[in-house]
């Protein structure tokens, strides 16, 4: 069974969701958003239904089952209320350590049509994808090399957090070849104006770029450490016309066992999956399969007026 949580608009939610810090990582940023819709359904569904006052809802009243998807809440739209050419739309895809690289061409136009399908639009502005077991290293000038070797080590304290991936092994070029053809395809196609990747340096990005048709307009990168860009990946990006961004998501966004708590039977729960006794509720292991994080700026206010989250997951009854 698929599984498919939102997060909804989080910039129309209450004061938990919309008063954060700047510098909140995605990973808190998306559990805290998702236990805040879920919680918002249930009580809406509990006000609804006299008889489960007492209780816990099932999670039959405030999710949407459509053949072999469930969408967890109950799916809404929430279009943007000014045309198209009002807003400045990004769009960053999160591929997940250990999922099957041929899957990503269905995972990529399945998650930019959900985000389409929530902001009432056609395209996006700039669609960034962030490849898994790849972290930035603003002193390690040798940090994006292929070979996992040459891979940072990462600080305790984030690894505790469950923010970046120490596990993965980064994926060669070619792989990441294959999956850039997709959305070269989806930039033809109209649906994308602009494609960015996450975490490349001079190394890969000199690797990369000669074997691509659509270039990335952006290299996205996360100074974990420090506030200051290696001078070599400036003076590069300057020479291929790509910008640099720095941001503070996580390339580990969505832990197995993070989404299992979050859909578990326990006080923090969603009371999706099932625990000891819970016949009711869902059974089987549940694997994360991607993250995609979604927002549209209106222009000349530079005002976001639609932030939120789509994470789809596998349910593998056992």
């Amino acid at each position: 069974m698929k599984l498919v949580l939102s997060t909804s608009n989080i910039m129309s939610g209450g004061p938990s969701v919309i008063r954060r810090p700047t510098f909140e990582k995605s990973n808190t940023e998306l559990t805290s958003s998702l236990r805040e819709n879920f919680t918002v359904h249930q009580q809406t569904s509990t006000s609804t239904n006299a008889a489960a006052l007492s209780s816990r809802p099932s999670f039959r009243t405030w999710t949407t089952q459509e053949g072999e998807t469930l969408f967890i809440p109950s799916h809404t739209t929430n279009p943007l209320s000014e045309p198209r050419e009002a807003y400045d739309i990004t769009v960053k895809l999160f591929y997940l350590p250990n999922i099957p690289v041929d899957r990503r061409c269905v995972q990529t136009r399945e998650a930019i049509k959900l985000v389409l399908g929530q902001l009432g639009m056609e395209s996006i502005d700039l669609l960034i994808v962030s490849f898994p077991g790849i972290s930035f290293d603003a002193d390690d000038e040798d940090s994006d090399l292929d070979d996992a070797e040459s891979q940072p080590s990462v600080p305790a304290s984030a690894e505790e957090g469950g923010c970046f991936d120490s596990e993965s092994v980064p994926e060669d070029i070619g792989t990441m070849l294959t999956t850039w053809r997709t959305l070269e395809k989806l930039h033809g196609e109209k649906m994308v104006s602009k494609l960015g990747i996450a975490e490349f340096g001079v190394q890969r990005l000199s690797k990369f770029l000669p074997q691509t048709k659509v270039k990335p307009a952006v290299d996205q990168i996360n100074v974990r450490d420090c506030c200051v860009v290696p001078k070599p990946l400036i003076l590069y990006a300057k020479k291929e016309g790509i910008e640099l961004l720095t941001h503070n998501d996580c390339t580990n966004v969505l832990p197995r066992g993070t989404l299992r708590e979050i859909l578990g039977s326990g006080a923090k729960g969603a009371g999706i999956l099932a625990g000891e006794g819970n016949d009711e509720r869902l059974k089987g292991n549940v694997e994360p399969q991607w993250v995609v994080k979604y927002t549209a700026v209106v222009k000349d206010r530079g005002v976001v007026e639609s932030k939120g989250y789509f994470a789809v997951a596998e349910l593998n009854e056992g």
